[in-house]
């Protein structure tokens, strides 16, 4: 997911436009409350951040999410005004992790993407653990004590999500989005369910998936 934070409607439409057509799952904000709010349930990949915004500037929102844990591992490319070389300086120095000037061309935009999308992807993790628990990404196993412990296909993206986030509480919202997916229409009771199972499967190592009442669920 590649969130866009850019409030010059062509721009911001243009850059959308793009990245779609090459396959990427784009939204699309005008403003940085927007772009955090969003963030509360989903975390992106990646954002294309403007440095002129309304209300909250681009370097201020840049250091909002180097200083914030759940966000600070994304990857960021500032979007500046082709005149301030000290713009993309000061950008780079917060820790942005590349930038594009304004006006910019569609391979440009896609080239640098695809180049930050690869290593932003290389740079995860492949395998989280928990006491007992162990994930392996890269095998999508899951083993509990030593002992392979089989989920279906949305109790490990549950598990892996909470894996993630550990000691961070996730919104049920949050789970659907993440799991289910944005069009899903079923209710938050779907991602009850699947943690009551998930539960159940993990055995005693299920006790480290907390229930937060009236919120939704960790694990720690």
């Amino acid at each position: 997911m590649i969130y866009i934070v850019e409030d010059d409607d062509n721009i911001r439409q243009m850059e959308a436009y793009a990245l779609q057509g090459s396959g990427f799952e784009t939204k699309e904000f005008v403003s940085g409350s927007e772009f955090f709010a969003a963030c509360e349930q989903r975390v992106p990949e990646l954002v294309l951040l403007d440095i002129m915004l309304p209300g909250i500037d681009g370097l201020t929102i840049l250091r909002m999410i180097r200083e914030d844990p759940r966000l600070k591992e994304i990857g960021v490319i500032m979007v500046t005004a082709k005149s301030s070389e000290l713009d993309a300086v000061m950008a780079l120095d917060k820790g942005a992790d590349d930038y594009i000037s304004k006006p910019f061309g569609i391979m440009e935009l896609l080239s640098r993407t695809k180049a930050l999308m690869r290593r932003v992807d290389n740079s995860r993790p492949t395998s989280y653990t928990l006491d007992e628990i162990f994930v392996d990404d890269d095998r999508h196993t899951v083993h509990v004590a030593g002992k392979e412990c089989l989920l279906t296909f949305k109790e490990y993206e549950l598990l892996k999500h909470l894996m993630i986030n550990r000691g961070i509480v996730l919104t049920r919202d949050r789970l659907m989005d993440t799991v289910w997916g944005t069009d899903y229409e079923g209710g938050s009771r779907t991602v009850d369910m699947h943690i009551k199972t998930l539960r159940q499967k993990l055995g005693d190592a299920g006790a480290h998936i907390k229930t937060v009442r009236n919120v939704g669920y960790k694990i720690e």
